[in-house]
């Protein structure tokens, strides 16, 4: 069983739900990666989420842009990022890692050699934001050979054809994105939230997590009453890039502690928790 399924499985035996934050590898620096990546753990991250730094994030907003771009000053590449995540590995062997980011820079890798090394170095998913389901078959089959989740995003405007061939692709769990729009965007509907979900549950029977406009312990926990996950990505960002270097690790542990406080007092019988029966 995949690291993702059994944390997924102690957590519904726990009724609990898990926190997903994202960082971009290399922002700050690449030196400080791998100790925020403990951080994350040591605060309550269930799953990290990390970042490859690409120069055209055109599903990102400015925060995460910012991001990116810091992070490719370092001249943090792909090769990079695998590393740290090898590096992290060696301390942690539990906690899932899922590397989110664009086709190029693992185009010019090459599906194989890319996949292969991911495996070696302990990724257990991956999420390329620019990869339609439609167009994936190959991109799919590669990583589950390497018992890969490939991870994919739904939308409020995703079209039911493409939520069904989601459903029949895609491991470990579903990235809900709750707004239109880029990330870091404002005022989530947690009604229509709450709609969106129920109609995806019909045909998804993995974990769903819901991210964008989650920048608070209030939404953080209201999120969590409803969906499997609850991913936040710009607002530690915003966190990381306010706090002077030596400050980083100490604020990001306390914004991600109050997450996982605020999450942990959902309630333990909302729906998505019982639905978790497919683990």
């Amino acid at each position: 069983m995949s690291r993702i399924s059994t944390l997924f499985g102690k957590l519904r035996q726990n009724r609990r739900k898990a926190l997903i934050p994202f960082i971009t590898a290399g922002d700050p620096e690449p030196g400080m990666m791998v100790p925020l990546m403990h951080e994350l753990v040591q605060a309550g991250a269930d799953i990290i989420e990390l970042g490859v730094p690409f120069s055209d994030p055109m599903a990102d907003g400015p925060t995460i842009q910012r991001s990116s771009e810091r992070a490719l000053k370092h001249r943090v590449s792909l090769q990079d990022v695998l590393a740290m995540v090898g590096e992290f590995r060696e301390s942690d062997s539990s906690t899932p890692v899922v590397l989110m980011g664009y086709a190029n820079p693992v185009e010019a890798m090459g599906y194989d050699a890319f996949t292969a090394r991911a495996k070696a170095c302990g990724v257990d998913g991956v999420l390329i934001v620019d990869y339609p389901p439609e167009e994936s078959v190959e991109w799919v089959e590669c990583l589950k050979r390497q018992n890969i989740a490939p991870i994919f995003l739904l939308s409020p405007t995703t079209p039911q054809q493409r939520v069904e061939r989601v459903a029949s692709l895609a491991e470990g769990y579903v990235y809900y994105v709750s707004l239109k729009g880029v990330t870091g965007s404002l005022h989530l509907d947690l009604r229509d939230v709450a709609e969106k979900l129920d109609g995806l549950r019909s045909h998804i029977s993995i974990p769903i997590g819901v991210g964008f406009g989650i920048r608070d312990g209030a939404t953080a926990r209201a999120v969590a009453e409803l969906a499997d996950a609850v991913v936040v990505g710009s607002r530690i960002i915003e966190e990381i890039e306010r706090s002077p270097k030596a400050e980083v690790l100490t604020n990001v542990h306390r914004l991600v502690k109050s997450l996982r406080i605020a999450i942990d007092a959902a309630s333990p019988a909302s729906s998505a928790a019982v639905k978790l029966t497919h683990l």
